[in-house]
């Protein structure tokens, strides 16, 4: 792997998979979707996943074909030519820096609630610091720092699906029978396109689930990892959001659903849990960090591959002894550093681009990755049909559909006012990335 080293043990790749997928959005952001499209938000989680299920499939497919450093920038240079992987591989990393930034944001906040005495910007820095050097120490201290993290979510969400489905049978203490809730004013009570504005909403808080193929090339056997990580996606998405979200609707009426606050602290208040919205911060507080922390490995081993093609500077690929791209690291943390500085100067201009250019990147990446299985899928079954020891589901029909969904999505967000300018910007930060590359080309 031209100086990295396998030092990823299968449970880490496994509890990325299992935890990559949950982020603070879903603790916070899901009341203020809820509030848009009201219990048919459930409708909208279910839509949004099943896009991100097939969407995986497809990458499981290629990554088992072929395991390879850079996972789908890969697989898009080699099916749909340079442009392709220089595109997806210089998105995803602008991508992954700007949600560095937000989340030592985001993680800030919640510390500035504890220990207000203490700068909001102190705590931005001192968390990208932190996760800088859990990063640079050695890939098996990201995956043991990430191991942890995402167990904290994991267990915060078996736990909430336990009490919360005795709450809503009327098992708990003082509880009575309230599945009904999720039919209050009607089940499409905001309208039936609500549902579609909901799932342009949500598909970006579940964006993250490919990360396993890329952390998968330094785990000692990334063929088979990357298999038990795609085949457990359905349930996955299914118990973390579309089970979450089902049974908030149930436990609170969905007008009485909070937006500023997390819905998950209200539920665990209701179940009579002292301190609940203490102990949902610091949940939020650990998903704030697992994303940073994740998001850091990822744009960094992303730098590490577009070297390889010439598409990022030498100095990148240099590793230490722990096979550690310690240059690629620091690259991808200054661009995050400046990035919380400019949270600070000037928030409603530099830090607005940042955080909004990089709004609609996941769903060009999705649409690059369908594409590049389509292509890749038609060669190895003519070349090497062996290696498909995966197969996307109902090729080539389903794969065409998905390739359809996430570009429908796309076009969905210019009705929807507050997504439109992410469009807009995204595609700015896609047009650029495409004219250098042409230069790089012609050079």
């Amino acid at each position: 792997m031209d100086g990295l080293k396998p030092n990823l043990r299968q449970r880490h790749v496994r509890m990325i998979a299992l935890g990559g997928i949950i982020g603070a959005s879903l603790f916070i952001g899901s009341g203020a979707v809820i509030h848009t499209v009201g219990p048919a938000a459930v409708l909208s989680y279910a839509l949004g996943g099943l896009l991100v299920v097939l969407v995986m499939r497809m990458l499981g497919e290629m990554a088992t074909a072929s395991p390879a450093l850079g996972s789908f920038m890969e697989y898009a240079r080699e099916s749909l030519g340079g442009w392709a992987g220089f595109t997806i591989g210089w998105l995803y990393w602008y991508f992954w820096v700007g949600v560095v930034a937000f989340e030592a944001v985001a993680g800030a906040k919640i510390l500035e609630k504890w220990v207000p005495s203490v700068p909001q910007w102190v705590f931005s820095l001192g968390l990208m610091l932190l996760l800088t050097v859990t990063n640079l120490l050695s890939a098996r201290s990201f995956g043991e720092t990430e191991f942890w993290l995402a167990s904290i979510k994991v267990t915060t969400i078996v736990v909430f699906m336990v009490l919360g489905l005795l709450f809503v049978l009327g098992l708990w203490p003082g509880a009575h029978l309230s599945v009904g809730n999720i039919a209050q004013d009607g089940f499409f009570a905001n309208g039936t396109f609500s549902v579609i504005h909901g799932v342009v909403i949500v598909i970006f808080s579940y964006f993250g689930a490919e990360i396993v193929t890329i952390a998968a090339a330094e785990s000692s056997e990334p063929e088979k990892a990357v298999q038990k990580a795609t085949a457990t996606t359905v349930w996955r998405v299914i118990l973390f959001y579309v089970g979450s979200v089902a049974l908030i609707v149930m436990i609170i009426p969905w007008r009485d659903v909070p937006t500023e606050t997390s819905p998950f602290a209200a539920a665990f208040g209701r179940f009579g849990i002292p301190a609940a919205e203490t102990i949902v911060g610091a949940v939020v507080l650990t998903a704030a960090l697992s994303v940073l922390n994740s998001g850091l490995y990822t744009a960094s081993r992303m730098l590490f591959a577009l070297k390889r093609h010439g598409w990022a500077p030498r100095w990148v690929a240099d590793t230490n002894s722990r096979g550690v791209p310690w240059k690629a690291i620091l690259l991808s943390t200054l661009v995050g550093y400046v990035a919380v500085i400019m949270s600070y100067v000037s928030p409603d201009q530099i830090f607005y681009f940042i955080i909004n250019s990089a709004g609609a990147v996941a769903l060009f990446v999705y649409a690059i990755i369908a594409g590049s299985q389509i292509r890749m899928r038609r060669t190895l079954e003519a070349e090497a049909p062996d290696r498909l020891k995966l197969r996307m589901w109902g090729y080539p029909w389903l794969s065409w559909l998905t390739l359809a969904g996430t570009l429908l999505v796309v076009v969905s967000m210019l009705f929807v006012e507050d997504a439109r300018s992410q469009l807009y910007l995204s595609l700015i930060s896609l047009a650029a990335i495409l004219g250098i590359y042409q230069v790089i080309r012609r050079r």
